[in-house]
C-alpha cells in the first residue's frame, strides 16, 4: 500500500502569521519533492491558516477520520511554538493510530525579535510532553530543530516512509504458506495466535494443490512468456532438458496464481522432499523470482522468515534474502558464511547467477532431474542489514533480534546460494540468538535501515527487540 501522510501545520497567535504560511508553502514543496502522498486542512477552513485552536483540532480529526482507511502516517510541522492541545486532540480525536513525525523549524540567528521568532525549539518539547502522556507514540527528526528544505528534513521524511511502511505491512500482512514445514525442521515453528495480536494473518495450502494446479496450466503463451523469463533470469546450462524449464514456469505460475488470489504479501514453502519427489523440480527458483518481483518467499515454510524478509523489503526499498547461519570462515570470528540451496533474488547477488540443480538433495538421493531450479553464485559485497522476527510461545510475545554488517567478496569455495558475512561482534550475536530460542534461519537485504526497522518494532510495534551493534 502506498503511503498517505495526515499532516498538521501549528499556530499560535502570538507569533508572525507568515511563519504559517510560508512552512505550508515549503513544506508542500518538499512532500512534493519526495512524492509523498498527503491531506490537510484547506488554507480557509481554520482562521490562522493552521491547527491553533480546539475548533480547529475537531476539524482536522474529523479530515484524518475520513481518509482513516489509507492514512499510514501524520506530520506535525511546528513553525513556531505552536498549540500543544489542539495538536494532541487533533491525533487523538481522530481515532487514527499510526506513526507520527514531529518537526520543529529553525529560529535565524538575526531573526529573534518580538515580530520574527519562531520558538520552536521550545514549543516541540510541550508537544511531545502531550503525545507521551496521551499515549500517542511518535517519530524525532535527527535534529531538534531543522529547516523544512534542509537536507536533514529530507532524510527524515524518508526515513520516516519507509517506518511507516514497515508498521503498516506488520500491521496487515496476510502471509502464504505452502506446504507443511519439513518433519526435521521443528526449528521453523510458529505461533499463528501470538502473530495475529499484532495483526499478521495466514492463508494456508496443500502443497498438493499447488501441484495439481501447476500441472493443469495448459496455456502455451503463460507458459512461453515464463520460460523467456527464467532463461533471461540467469544462465542455464546446456544439459538441462527444454521440459525442466516448462515445469518450473508451471510451478512459477501456479503458486504466483495463488499467492494474488489469496492476497498474499509474502510467503513460505515447504521445498524438499515432496515438490521434488512429487512434481519433479525445485522451488528456489520460484521463491527467487517472486522475491525479484517484491513478493518474499522462505524456504522450508519457514513464515516468520516471511515476515521478516517482508519488513526488510519495506524497510530498505531492496529485495531481501533468507539462509542459514552456515559456517565459520578464515580465522576471523568475525566472519561467517551464510547460504542457502539456491533461493535468494537477482539483485541480491548482485551478479549474473547461474540456473541449475540443487546440489545437496541430489547428492542425498533425490534424483537430479527432480532438483533443476536453484539460483547459484555469491552475492557480492557491500553493506547489509539482518533480522530475524520470531514468536516466543514461552512467554507469548514477538520478539526479533536485528543489525547491519558487511558482505564481503571473499571468494567462498561452496555450492549454492553465498555470502560471506562481516558482523562486529558476530560471537556475541550468536550467543544471543542461541540462548533465546532462535531459528537457525535469518533474512538480510542490502543497505542499512535497522535503525528503520527497530523504530517501527520497539515505538510503534512493541516487540520485544536485540539491536546488536558490536
Amino acid at each position: 500500500m502506498e503511503n498517505t501522510f495526515g499532516v498538521i501545520v501549528a499556530a499560535r497567535g502570538v507569533f508572525p502569521a507568515e511563519l504559517v504560511k510560508a512552512a505550508k508553502k515549503e513544506l508542500f514543496s518538499v512532500l512534493d519533492a519526495h512524492k509523498m502522498k498527503y491531506i490537510i486542512l484547506p488554507d480557509d477552513a481554520t482562521a490562522s491558516g493552521g491547527v491553533m485552536t480546539l475548533d480547529d483540532a475537531e476539524k482536522c480529526a474529523a479530515l484524518f477520520r475520513k481518509y482513516s482507511d489509507v492514512l499510514t502516517g501524520i506530520i506535525v510541522c511546528m513553525p513556531n511554538f505552536g498549540e500543544e492541545a489542539p495538536i494532541y486532540h487533533a491525533i487523538k480525536d481522530s481515532g487514527v493510530d499510526v506513526p507520527v513525525l514531529v518537526q520543529a523549524s529553525d529560529d535565524e540567528d538575526d531573526k529573534l525579535s518580538l515580530a520574527e521568532r519562531a520558538d520552536s525549539f521550545c514549543g516541540k518539547i510541550s508537544v511531545c510532553n502531550n503525545l507521551y502522556y496521551g499515549g500517542i507514540k511518535y517519530t524525532l527528526t535527527q535534529l531538534h530543530t531543522c529547516a523544512i528544505k534542509s537536507e536533514e528534513f529530507g532524510q527524515d521524511l524518508d526515513r520516516f516512509d519507509k517506518i511507516c511502511s514497515v508498521v503498516y505491512a506488520m500491521r496487515h500482512a496476510r502471509i502464504g504458506l505452502i506446504g507443511m514445514r519439513p518433519d526435521n525442521f521443528r526449528t521453523v515453528r510458529f505461533s499463528e495466535k501470538i502473530m495475529q495480536k499484532s495483526g499478521i494473518t495466514t492463508r494456508c495450502v496443500d502443497l498438493s494443490e499447488i501441484i495439481a494446479a501447476a500441472n493443469a496450466i495448459q496455456d502455451p503463451e503463460r507458459i512461453a512468456d515464463c520460460e523467456a523469463k527464467i532463461r533471461a533470469y540467469g544462465s542455464i546450462p546446456a544439459s538441462v532438458a527444454s521440459e525442466l524449464i516448462t515445469r518450473q514456469a508451471k510451478l512459477i505460475l501456479a503458486v504466483k496464481d495463488w499467492l494474488t488470489e489469496n492476497k498474499c504479501d509474502a510467503f513460505a514453502m515447504q521445498c524438499w522432499n515432496s515438490i521434488e519427489n512429487n512434481y519433479g523440480c525445485a522451488a528456489c527458483l520460484a521463491m527467487s523470482m517472486l522475491g525479484e518481483e517484491g513478493i518474499p518467499g522462505a524456504c522450508e515454510s519457514d513464515v516468520m522468515g516471511a515476515v521478516t524478509m517482508l519488513a526488510l523489503n519495506k524497510a530498505s526499498g531492496n529485495k531481501a534474502a533468507y539462509m542459514d547461519w552456515n559456517n565459520n570462515f578464515s580465522k576471523d570470528r568475525n566472519v561467517c558464511i551464510n547460504q542457502h540451496c539456491g533461493n535468494f533474488p537477482k539483485s541480491f547477488f548482485g551478479t549474473d547467477i547461474e540456473i541449475s540443480h540443487l546440489d545437496i538433495l541430489s547428492k542425498g538421493g533425490l534424483a537430479k532431474e527432480t532438483c533443476f531450479g536453484a539460483c547459484k553464485g555469491q552475492a557480492v559485497a557491500g553493506p547489509m542489514t539482518y533480522a530475524k522476527i520470531a514468536t516466543d510461545d514461552n512467554q507469548g510475545i514477538m520478539k526479533t533480534y536485528l543489525g547491519e554488517g558487511e558482505l564481503l567478496a571473499d571468494k567462498i569455495p561452496s555450492f549454492g546460494a553465498l555470502s560471506l558475512w562481516k558482523i562486529p561482534g558476530l560471537q556475541k550475536l550468536l550467543k544471543f540468538i542461541c540462548r533465546n530460542g532462535f531459528e537457525h534461519h535469518v533474512a538480510t537485504v542490502r543497505g542499512n535501515c535497522a535503525d528503520i526497522l527497530e523504530e517501527a518494532f520497539v515505538n510503534y510495534l512493541g516487540w520485544d527487540t536485540y539491536f546488536h551493534e558490536g
